[in-house]
Parts: C-alpha cells; structure tokens; sequence
C-alpha cells in the first residue's frame, strides 16, 4: 500500500489540515487519492469555517468519496474514540478498522490515513492509534505547532514513534508564516537536529486553497 498516515502532536494541532493538504495537492498532480480516518467524533459540536474533517478529507482528494467512506465510525461527544463508543454502547473492533483502511485503498494510486487526537489515543481499549499506523505499515507525518511547547510535545511523539519502529517522513509545522519568528526558526531547526527528521512548513491555507499549500510540500520523498 502506497501512501501516508497523518498523526499530530495533540488534537487541533492541524492535522486535518495537513492530511487535507497532502490529498488535494496529489489529486492535482493526477493522483487518485483516497482518504481514510477511523474515527470522527464531536459531530455534536456546531462546525465552525472548515468543515467537518471526514467531509474536509471527502473533498479534497477529489470527490471520489463520500464523508462515510472516508470515516466508517462517527461520534456526537467531543471525546476520546474509545470513551465517546462507550458512551454510545458501541465496540469499535481494530480489525475492522485496519480492513476498511485497505478497502479504501483499493483503486487508488495512493492512501492518506488521518489519525485522531495523537499517536498515544486509544481508539478503543488496548489498541491506540499507534497500533493502527503499524498494522497499515504506512511512512508517518506528524503535524506540530510552530510555537512555544512543540519541542517538547514534538519530541514525545517522535520518540514514542520510533519505540514502535514507525518510519517518520517528516514533520510538518503548521502554519508555517510567512515571516517566522526567531523562536519559530529555532524551533523548527531544533526538532530536526534533536529528532534527526525532515521538518517541513505548511503555509497558512484555506480549504479551497488546499492543494496549493500541499504543493509547498515534497510529496515524493515523503512517500519515499
């Protein structure tokens, strides 16, 4: 399977829009692109400018899929998967989960899986986000803040990364200004020194402006 799993640092670090970024941008290279997320919760929160994620995703890897497809499991709460499915008197069963990934995948020329929250989640007991990215065997993109904090919030995810022997292709700091601070260039040239790994800025976007954001990115060393 050809493709990239998009985790983050913490939740609403950006990493819908990096995976939207990374979709839209291949599909406008001629890509057939599908897009996965296991899990979307906080349906019952109102949305706000961007769309949901699932239908941000749906979107920008060309309209092939429906929001469904690219998510088989929604949530209202604002939680956790694993608590919001216990809230539900549902099961979230992993092997299903990894199935539906590569059934997304078939027919397409490359799969852009989006974690949820970050790479230490527990989609539902037992099995955290983590596990999925090593059952899809996928290069890893991590999404990170550029301001203060993300060394340390980067770092953690890095090295629980690499204590599960996930391949990191890099790290994408969004947004990344146009005119960064001296803290921001310090931060971004001190997690690839520390991290020893491929940082990247995403520039500021919108999600009719995807693909050119993504296009700032160098897709094909990121899917090697």
């Amino acid at each position: 399977m050809r493709g990239l799993f998009v985790t983050g640092t913490d939740t609403g670090v950006g990493k819908t829009v990096v995976a939207g970024a990374l979709c839209a941008a291949l599909a406008a290279r001629g890509e057939r692109v599908a897009a996965f997320k296991p899990v979307v919760t906080g349906l019952d929160e109102e949305a706000g400018e961007w769309p949901r994620d699932h239908e941000l995703l749906a979107s920008a890897a060309g309209g092939r899929q429906s929001p469904s497809d690219v998510a088989p499991l929604s949530f209202g709460p604002p939680v956790s998967p694993h608590h919001a499915a216990e809230l539900a008197g549902a099961a979230i069963e992993p092997l299903e989960l990894a199935r539906a990934a590569r059934a997304a995948a078939e027919g397409a020329d490359v799969l852009v899986c989006e974690g949820v929250g970050a790479l230490l989640v527990p989609l539902t007991t037992g099995y955290l986000v983590r596990d999925l990215a090593l059952e899809l065997d996928l290069p890893l993109v991590v999404a990170a803040r550029p301001g203060l904090g993300t060394i340390n919030h980067t770092l953690l995810t890095l090295e629980a990364a690499g204590t599960a022997g996930l391949d990191v292709a890099a790290v994408v700091i969004t947004p990344w200004p146009e005119e960064p601070s001296e803290m921001e260039r310090s931060n971004r040239d001190t997690i690839a020194a520390l991290g020893d790994v491929r940082v990247c800025g995403l520039p500021a976007t919108a999600p009719d402006r995807l693909a050119e954001a993504g296009a700032a990115l160098p897709l094909d060393d990121l899917l090697g």
